[in-house]
């Protein structure tokens, strides 16, 4: 008898973000090679996309990539968005850090967001997390806890908790960004335990997104040091001029396509003993 594989959720990050992002994240869940991804529901490429994600209900995990710095809000939004505009990162953490950000204002957009996906999908997600884990800031967290507990997906729902431990960060590259997401989430795995919503124990897939020669060697650290029930995230997809107008990772998508489809990561998977989940086990 085979030894039994190790599961691992490897989730493609932005569906919807552009049409070539999500036809390339599509083509690694007909090869196998993700088992989860999360959808930007306030673009605009998202809805005429969502039709395509329908048939791997059940097959893998859908989730809701919650989304406060790309795009437009769904809704009014005069404090964090006053030209209809979500902001940069920057902004919303200098909102965050001044005590002046809105939290009935994100609430508001975070349901708006859920409602677009069940929507488009029929039904809730199975899983929240954030677009650059906006999900986890302080000001933030406290809105999708309280926005998803009050549709009763409390035990239904997972959501992403992006830290881990500090000798696996160090191990893999991109540590300083990975270090610092982590001092953002201290405390998220626990609030959310408290509020009844389990998370991954585990997390990678950090990038300093250069598409070098060299980009499949540091992926594959990515899968060093991995936890008791890790999620290892990527940003896959083809470029398009709807990518380039809204996000600043464009050349290195490609390269992670490529390489997720590749023997490479296949001889990887068997190699460390690994097996793609939707969710965490």
């Amino acid at each position: 008898m085979p030894p039994e594989r190790h599961p691992i959720v490897l989730c493609a990050d932005d569906y919807g973000l552009s049409p070539g992002v999500s036809r390339g994240i599509l083509a690694l869940a007909r090869a196998g090679r993700i088992s989860a991804t999360g959808s930007m529901t306030n673009l605009p490429a998202f809805r005429p996309e969502a039709a395509r994600l329908r048939e791997w209900d059940g097959r893998i995990g859908l989730g809701l990539h919650l989304t406060l710095t790309a795009g437009a809000p769904l809704g009014p939004m005069p404090r964090l968005a006053p030209a209809g505009r979500l902001p940069p990162l920057g902004r919303l953490m200098r909102l965050l850090l001044a005590g002046a950000l809105d939290r009935d204002e994100v609430r508001a957009e975070i349901e708006r967001q859920l409602d677009a996906f069940a929507q488009a999908l029929g039904r809730a997600p199975d899983f929240l997390d954030g677009h650059q884990h906006v999900h986890v800031l302080p000001g933030v967290r406290g809105a999708v806890l309280a926005a998803l507990a009050a549709r009763g997906l409390a035990g239904r729902v997972w959501l992403r908790d992006p830290g881990d431990r500090l000798p696996a960060i160090l191990a893999r590259p991109a540590s300083p960004k990975a270090l610092l997401v982590r001092s953002l989430a201290a405390g998220f795995r626990a609030a959310a335990a408290q509020a009844g919503f389990s998370t991954n124990r585990g997390f990678s897939g950090f990038s300093d997104f250069g598409p070098g020669e060299g980009f499949a060697a540091a992926f594959e650290r990515a899968f060093a040091a991995l936890g008791p029930a890790p999620l290892v995230m990527c940003h896959p997809g083809h470029v398009d001029e709807e990518l380039r107008a809204l996000d600043p990772v464009v050349a290195s998508r490609p390269a992670e396509l490529a390489y997720l489809a590749s023997d490479r990561f296949a001889a990887l998977l068997d190699r460390k003993g690994l097996r793609l989940v939707p969710g965490p086990e």
